[in-house]
């Protein structure tokens, strides 16, 4: 094992485990009253230390590293579900954004960008930002090409598609997409809604849920 391996490893499970909100609410609790006197005592007796700290820190440093590694094995793991029996893969970006290629996925027959993302269907706004960049540049690109948006599940992001969010909105954490949306069509579109309604046929829309099982 690594030494970030040995460090994550003396993390506490109450500090990593799937009942975390309970255990600090229980140390919440268990704070009133502390005072600099039974301080030193109560964060012993609770394995609060330097080195739980160290491997708090670790597992943050690690945590974007795993988003980047799912995606890229979510992507080779679709494709023998993907690929028909005449195409062949041009290129594909496996890392963080799209490192430098225009999508995720191009070959011979399609261009395709992927989302291994668990909607809830809350208030979701970076996510629906997301979503709506890939899709837009989807539908935009003027190849003859099948264009395909590969979702871990379709519900919440269509019910996004076709809702009345403000593009305003939804573009305003990108500039550089805001720009190229609002010179090519000005005022047209007011909602992601409207776009969608008259885009939504240049993209399909596919739940790649019983292919990487796993990750649901």
């Amino acid at each position: 094992m690594t030494s970030g391996g040995t460090k994550i490893s003396r993390l506490p499970d109450r500090f990593s485990g799937a009942n975390l909100t309970d255990s600090l609410r229980r140390l919440e609790d268990a704070v009133n009253g502390l005072s600099v006197q039974n301080c030193k005592e109560f964060l012993k007796g609770a394995g609060i230390n330097r080195g739980t700290l160290a491997a708090a820190a670790e597992l943050k440093q690690l945590a974007g590293q795993i988003d980047v590694t799912i995606h890229a094995l979510g992507i080779l793991s679709c494709l023998p579900h993907i690929l028909e029996a005449d195409e062949v893969v041009e290129y594909v970006s496996l890392g963080a954004g799209n490192t430098g290629r225009q999508h995720d996925l191009e070959t011979n027959r399609r261009i395709a960008e992927f989302k291994f993302i668990c909607w809830r269907g809350g208030a979701e706004a970076i996510r629906q930002n997301s979503i709506f960049k890939d899709f837009f540049q989807l539908a935009e690109n003027p190849t003859p090409r099948e264009k395909q948006l590969f979702l871990l599940g379709t519900q919440h992001a269509l019910k996004f598609l076709r809702g009345g969010r403000a593009l305003k909105s939804v573009l305003s954490r990108n500039a550089k997409i805001q720009r190229i949306f609002f010179e090519r069509f000005g005022n047209q579109f007011r909602t992601v809604g409207e776009y969608f309604a008259v885009h939504g046929d240049q993209v399909e829309i596919v739940d790649v849920s019983t292919w990487v099982s796993e990750l649901t």
